[in-house]
């Protein structure tokens, strides 16, 4: 991206996207490929009146080094001054930025065990941070920028300077920079997504169903006191920000135990820096019963036995098939942008957000519920140019909410 683009990104993420406050801290964390970003995103931060920016750096290659080298034991461990790091600055009120631009191969033939781990001891250790993340108490959002390795694999057949090209133009559009007016255009675009999310919710459906050519034949029920989602979110003191940047997407969550049929993935899936290719998930009660996938089947098992929550889905998410990011025809293997161009569905830990009061709602009152609680959240595709979903009300009535993967409405 060229200066004055790079300029534009920052001050829409920080003025859109996490809602920068005056005397607010911003927490950033980003691969170091993208310090020049991050460095636009701080001084427009200041600019906007913020009080503080922290910046988390991360590293694809050390990451991969201390995975492959470092003693089993170190990943049941989590530093105390990074728990103090994330749960004071959640405390104070703090915004959190992240930037998804990891290498999507960066940890491939590690052994899935010691992520596992990590992730255990890392969830367990900033547990505080990742519920208020869950149920907006904090202004977050996650947006990208192009990296080296990242672009060589989403556009593996020009040079690595003009794969990067490619996806900062790309990554440029999916978010509207190209918009005359950006700010105009997300809020055009964030109002028609919420009309589609009080479709649903005036219909408040009981079961939806889904089914396509590739063998998704699946029955999901929904709890009572759902609703669906789009584009924004607030947080209890009312200050609006848009978690995802790009977002296509309306979303809730399923009932734990009302799930059942088979899905088949449209996408690969790359989780934790591995890539898992057309698989599937069997559910039976809500519950995964069966699992295949012609690639990283054993990372696959990996995810789904992080805990007991990671064998039931925590979301529905529904994006139509003829969206921004679908058209380009671009495969990201970048869940941010591969999620928002395909209805989706999630592992592990439901929203919070989704059901009526569940923000200022314990675990176990969710539970009483059926909301899915898990220590991990993993969103995987189904959408597909074929895919049909019809929304069955209390009383029986059917209504096509998608046909041919687009919305019906």
């Amino acid at each position: 991206m060229n200066q004055d683009l790079l300029t534009k990104y920052a001050e829409l993420v920080v003025k859109i996207g996490v809602n920068i406050q005056k005397n607010q801290t911003l927490v950033v964390n980003s691969p170091i490929e993208c310090a020049d970003f991050v460095r636009e995103i701080t001084e427009s931060a200041y600019k906007c009146g913020a009080r503080d920016v922290q910046v988390r750096w991360k590293d694809d290659k050390l990451s991969r080094i201390k995975y492959l080298n470092a003693p089993e034991e170190i990943f049941e461990e989590f530093p105390e001054w990074q728990k103090e790091f994330y749960i004071s600055y959640a405390r104070q009120g703090a915004a959190f930025l992240s930037i998804a631009a990891s290498d999507p191969e960066a940890l491939k033939g590690v052994d899935p065990n010691r992520m596992v781990k990590a992730e255990k001891a890392s969830d367990a250790a900033i547990k505080e941070y990742v519920d208020r993340m869950m149920s907006d108490k904090n202004p977050w959002c996650v947006v990208s920028m192009p990296t080296k390795k990242w672009a060589q694999k989403v556009f593996p057949n020009v040079s690595e300077e003009e794969a990067v090209e490619k996806l900062g133009e790309a990554i440029a559009k999916t978010i509207r920079l190209n918009e005359k007016d950006p700010v105009a255009a997300w809020m055009k675009h964030k109002d028609n997504m919420i009309r589609n999310a009080e479709f649903l919710n005036k219909h408040n459906f009981k079961y939806l169903k889904y089914k396509n050519s590739l063998g998704t034949d699946l029955k999901i029920e929904l709890p009572e006191g759902h609703m669906w989602l789009a584009a924004s979110s607030k947080t209890p003191e009312g200050i609006e920000f848009i978690p995802n940047m790009p977002t296509e997407e309306v979303f809730t969550l399923p009932k734990k135990t009302g799930v059942n049929g088979k899905v088949v993935s449209s996408k690969p899936l790359n989780y934790n820096g591995n890539l898992i290719e057309n698989f599937s998930f069997t559910f039976k009660d809500g519950r995964v019963v069966d699992f295949t996938a012609e690639k990283g089947n054993e990372v696959l098992k990996s995810m789904i036995d992080t805990d007991e929550g990671s064998h039931y889905l925590g979301e529905v998410a529904l994006v139509p098939y003829d969206s921004p990011i679908s058209n380009s025809n671009i495969l990201f293997y970048n869940t941010l942008f591969d999620e928002n161009a395909s209805c989706h569905l999630a592992i592990g830990k439901a929203y919070p957000t989704c059901i009526k009061g569940g923000s200022d709602m314990s675990e176990k009152e969710l539970e009483a519920l059926d909301v899915n609680n898990s220590i991990t959240h993993v969103d995987f595709m189904v959408g597909t140019s074929d895919l049909s979903i019809i929304g069955v009300t209390e009383n029986g009535e059917e209504v096509t909410v998608f046909k041919d993967g687009n919305f019906s409405i």
